[in-house]
């Protein structure tokens, strides 16, 4: 496997969560990018906490990635990629990522070893225009999840549709939710967005099965599954 450039100014993997930490037991690994601003992690630490609970008996471990001063969020999520590789060995691996972090899942996600994308109110910013549109071809073969606030006043709700319309051209397996009257830290609807995210990500890297938004969302085409709303109360019954 091609081995990437190593981390920019003291870039590293947090301690590791769940699956007990034992490498004989990893059978998936979500690495977390934050967001810029340490101050405003938005749904990042509860997504640990509840990944950890609903994954570690599946030997799902959970890494945040911890940049350094000046790191190019995108070059570390490709050498946090292969340091769980080179970790656990031959698993599945999830980006997951937030805000700047977001941009930076969606971006590595051409890693080998990368097999779902999950971005939260990614940060696109003026990148994505008719001129200068975010590339696409990384997604092919992965299964993406964009979730973002309407009311977003940081990171345009609109950058990330278009983003996914074009993804999804190239990569049936993208959907995208709209998180109804929410801003960019998700907090009005925190744990419908945690449970959204956590359903997400053990169907793709374990059980191939979503709940019926998710598989609706993945099914419909645009822009349907593009603009799925997220009900207030998911999360109660997943699977029922």
């Amino acid at each position: 496997m091609a081995q990437h450039a190593p981390p920019a100014r003291g870039a590293r993997l947090g301690r590791a969560a769940g699956a007990n930490g034992s490498v004989s037991t990893v059978s998936g690994v979500v690495l977390l990018l934050p967001g810029a601003s340490r101050w405003s992690p938005g749904p990042v630490r509860p997504l640990v906490r509840a990944l950890v609970r609903a994954g570690a008996a599946d030997g799902l471990v959970v890494h945040t990635v911890l940049h350094g001063r000046g790191a190019c969020r995108e070059d570390d999520a490709r050498w946090a990629a292969d340091e769980a590789v080179r970790r656990y060995g031959d698993v599945p691996v999830c980006l997951a990522g937030y805000d700047a972090g977001g941009r930076a899942a969606l971006r590595a996600a051409g890693h080998e070893a990368v097999d779902s994308v999950l971005a939260l109110a990614p940060c696109l910013g003026e990148v994505v225009s008719a001129d200068s549109p975010e590339p696409v071809k990384q997604l092919s073969g992965r299964q993406v999840l964009i979730v973002h606030g309407t009311n977003d006043a940081r990171s345009d709700p609109e950058a990330s549709f278009r983003l996914a319309a074009r993804a999804k051209k190239a990569n049936r397996t993208t959907c995208r939710f709209e998180v109804h009257s929410d801003g960019h830290r998700l907090r009005e609807h925190r744990a419908e967005v945690v449970a959204l995210s956590v359903d997400f990500v053990l169907g793709a890297m374990f059980s191939g099965r979503y709940s019926r938004p998710v598989t609706d969302a993945l099914a419909a085409p645009p822009p349907l599954g593009l603009r799925m709303p997220l009900a207030s109360g998911f999360g109660r019954s997943l699977r029922g």
